[in-house]
């Protein structure tokens, strides 16, 4: 297979290849818009409970833990920018084709809960929006994910107009939030934070409301995966992903320093819609019911970037021989790959539809946090070895050693503190990809056994 000046596979000359139309602007909105996600909306209240007035301390600190992974990543997508990126590192650094596949998969399954999630979120949303009761949120649920379907297979470049409009709505109502409050600043103590009992140390509260925190920043991942349709990745990548974080970082701690401002810290805690509570006391001309508006904008853009990673990292995974090559395939006249498009909406449809995915959804962070593990150790290892082109956007060997070991940290901290379903779907899953993965090979080797033959 033929590879283009990036690195990247190309294929033979007939064959169509991913569009790359992304330039540094849409790439730091697409990373932008995968971190600001509906969860920001309860996230802050949940935080607050843990940590107090002093949020916002919490969110730096989860800042400069993500920041890690974040910056590793950014090294790799200037490195190797292909699409499946962790998987292509992970066979590149470790040679172990288990592994490379596990990685894939890992993020395939967290990209397919999330979407399922979000169509059932939209829905519900969408009915309280226009205030139709009766209407039905599976039906609702299926036609978000027809037009989401649509959208990825309509075109990178429409995508990424979408996303670019939803992350404009989403961050607008975030900044309205800090706008309309920002005249109550200074009129709370920011380091106040619970009551304890004598045991634990501020610091450590902090610390604590920073792994809760951590998750606000999960989606940069998000963006390595359309490598091979940005333009100049090597340098692409890097800058749209670092802006993407600092940008959700300064939104994220504006937000948190607001909220505690405008109420206090214990009435946050308890609220059912935080953010709302915060605009309804510091400006109570403005409608809640705007909120639900902006509400539907956010987790249609959660979608859509986990609905294109999805697809991307199918047909990565295709082209790397690590699933079947039907899906690496790219239409056309789209020059998008439709054969994974369609078979993720297969596979959405049951799932948005029994409405059981929650626990799944809380399983998926588990595998996230493993692939991020597994990613920055390669970046570690191949970084020590002789012969790698470096990149143009180079690291310190010792931060992909640190972020492996944050990442295993939050692993044994999310398995020690929460009940064993997590835990035990991860693991399923994780056994679901070995079985699918020695049923492929049993496959290839019975295939290739009858090539010999005739």
């Amino acid at each position: 297979m033929r590879e283009d000046k990036t690195g990247a596979p190309s294929g033979s000359e007939d064959e169509p290849t991913l569009h790359r139309s992304i330039g540094p602007m849409q790439m730091a909105l697409y990373g932008l818009g995968g971190m600001l996600g509906a969860g920001i909306y309860g996230l802050i209240g949940k935080a607050a409970g843990q940590v107090g007035n002093a949020v916002w301390l919490a969110f730096i600190v989860a800042l400069i833990a993500a920041l890690l992974t974040a910056l590793s990543y950014a090294s790799l997508g200037s490195r190797y920018p292909r699409a499946a990126g962790a998987a292509y590192v992970t066979q590149r650094a470790y040679g172990f084709p288990l592994l490379s596949f596990m990685v894939g998969l890992a993020l395939v399954c967290s990209g397919l809960t999330s979407i399922a999630t979000q169509s059932r979120v939209f829905a519900a949303n969408f009915i309280e929006l226009i205030g139709l009761d009766g209407m039905p949120v599976a039906g609702l649920a299926l036609g978000f994910l027809m037009i989401m379907s649509g959208i990825v297979f309509r075109g990178i470049r429409e995508s990424m107009w979408v996303n670019i409009l939803c992350t404009i709505v989403e961050a607008s109502g975030l900044i309205l939030v800090v706008l309309v409050g920002m005249s109550y600043w200074g009129s709370v103590n920011y380091l106040e934070t619970p009551p304890t009992n004598g045991d634990d140390h501020a610091m450590l509260i902090v610390i604590q409301g920073a792994i809760l925190a951590f998750f606000a920043f999960i989606g940069f991942e998000d963006m390595y995966n359309v490598a091979e349709e940005v333009r100049e990745p090597q340098r692409t990548i890097p800058l749209g992903l670092v802006v993407a974080m600092v940008a959700a970082a300064i939104i994220y701690i504006a937000v948190a320093i607001t909220a505690v401002s405008v109420v206090p810290w214990q009435e946050l805690s308890q609220a059912p819609g935080p953010i709302t509570e915060v605009v309804a006391r510091a400006a109570p001309a403005i409608p809640p019911i705007l909120f639900t508006g902006i509400t539907l904008f956010a987790v249609a853009n959660t979608g859509l970037v986990n609905f294109v990673t999805a697809s991307r990292l199918l047909y990565g995974m295709a082209r790397q021989g690590l699933l079947p090559q039907i899906l690496g395939r790219v239409h056309n006249g789209r020059r998008t790959p439709h054969i994974a498009i369609f078979l993720l909406f297969l596979i959405l449809v049951p799932l948005a539809l029994s409405g059981t995915i929650a626990e799944l959804a809380s399983a998926t962070v588990l595998l996230l946090l493993s692939v991020f593990t597994v990613v920055n150790g390669a970046l570690f290892v191949l970084k020590g070895r002789k012969g790698e082109e470096p990149g143009r956007f180079e690291i310190p060997r010792i931060i992909p050693a640190l972020g492996a070991l944050v990442c295993l940290a939050l692993i044994v901290v999310r398995v020690s503190t929460g009940d064993w379903r997590a835990p035990a779907i991860a693991g399923g899953l994780l056994l679901g990809c070995f079985v699918l993965y020695m049923a492929m090979r049993a496959i290839g080797s019975a295939r290739h056994a009858l090539e010999e033959d005739s």
